[in-house]
């Protein structure tokens, strides 16, 4: 499996990200800097990580969506590469428009860092083929601007074509219906709140978040 993870200015959680694919997919991870204007070739998996993108100035995600290497990752994202973006990569994967929505400041106005219940609700796409629907997992959170926001056409829609991934079982930033992951109509871009790279090892407090990549791994294997 070929794999990068694109860093930007106050990315803070893209060396947790390198390390989970690496132990996970028996790989080695590029890591490409948000100058760049070209990923390497050949990519299986792209992902987008954690952090605070330039200072979350204007709002989280914004400027990093206009980064010089966002046009390679959405061409390869319309290609069907899958592209996982977690927490500010989240918010920067709505800002480019490869998801739907926006990610709002927390209801309450606070940072929220504790593990999280969640409920699958989709299989679609390679990020989330391996969980049952229904099923419960647990994985960290921590953001200011986890809130997500879209109108009631956009969610009815989400919801309708079965592209909500996760949601909270305990909403604590306000987000509407509950929704923690979005998933692309295709399936292969996953945006997501919660940190699956916190979660790949035992001494983490769980193991779910491994599963996240293990899926994506597996679909590579089967295709």
């Amino acid at each position: 499996m070929r794999a990068a993870v694109v860093t930007f200015p106050g990315s803070n959680c893209d060396r947790d990200m390198v390390v989970a694919i690496e132990r996970l997919g028996g790989t080695r991870v590029e890591n490409v800097w948000h100058g760049e204007t070209a990923l390497p070739d050949r990519l299986d998996l792209i992902a987008l990580p954690g952090g605070f993108s330039y200072g979350d100035y204007l709002r989280s995600g914004a400027m990093a969506a206009r980064s010089p290497i966002m046009a390679a990752v959405m061409r390869e994202a319309e290609r069907g590469v899958p592209v996982l973006g977690v927490c500010n990569g989240f918010q920067v994967l709505t800002e480019c428009g490869l998801l739907p929505g926006a990610l709002m400041r927390n209801a309450g106005q606070r940072f929220l860092c504790h593990t999280v219940p969640l409920r699958v609700e989709s299989r679609t796409g390679p990020f989330l083929s391996g969980f049952e629907t229904d099923e419960t997992i647990h994985i960290p959170v921590a953001h200011h601007d986890g809130n997500y926001f879209a109108d009631d056409a956009t969610l009815d829609r989400l919801e309708g074509e079965g592209r909500v991934a996760l949601r909270y079982l305990e909403n604590r930033n306000g987000s509407q219906r509950d929704i923690a992951g979005i998933v692309s109509e295709n399936g292969n871009v996953l945006g997501m709140m919660p940190h699956p790279e916190r979660a790949v090892d035992a001494a983490h407090g769980g193991t779910d978040g491994s599963r996240i990549f293990r899926n994506v791994i597996e679909s590579l294997a089967n295709a």
